[in-house]
């Protein structure tokens, strides 16, 4: 049986992010992973990469990848909580994430979920390298923004 994409990116992210930030949980499917710690049951705050339409991102033709970070609760107000005291930290990660990171709507939601996330327009979904192309870039984001998510005020 042949190992998906996103299952590939769980086994990296493993032995990429640091053991001091708790147990990694993830759920990969064909699509996509999200990824979260120390739970059984996927948080509303988590990591996610996942391939999404090509008209989310402009630069796209056939599909595109989201990687970054989700704040999925129910109701608009605690995501923009969320999401606020993650850009008040940005000089904690602005270096480590670039102009790459786009804080704003989720994709293909209505206007209550956020993410701090970038795109990458028509990736090679068979490319062998671009499983831990993904993984380390989502390690980019837990090691960025995990500190300063568990330091804001609840």
């Amino acid at each position: 049986m042949e190992i998906g994409l996103f299952e590939e990116v769980a086994d990296a992210l493993r032995g990429l992010v640091p053991p001091d930030l708790g147990d990694v949980r993830s759920r990969a499917h064909r699509y996509g992973i999200k990824v979260w710690f120390d739970t059984d049951k996927p948080t509303r705050e988590h990591y996610e990469a996942q391939v999404i339409g090509a008209g989310y991102v402009d630069d796209a033709t056939v599909l595109a990848l989201e990687v970054g970070f989700h704040s999925e609760h129910p109701k608009l107000e605690p995501n923009e909580v969320v999401l606020g005291a993650l850009l008040a930290a940005r000089a904690k990660w602005k270096t480590v994430l670039g102009k790459e990171a786009v804080a704003g709507p989720f994709f293909g939601r209505p206007d209550d979920w956020r993410r701090l996330s970038e795109t990458w327009p028509d990736p090679d979904l068979d490319d062998p390298a671009l499983a831990f192309e993904i993984a380390a870039r989502l390690t980019d984001y837990i090691t960025a923004l995990e500190p300063v998510r568990r330091a804001a005020p609840r």
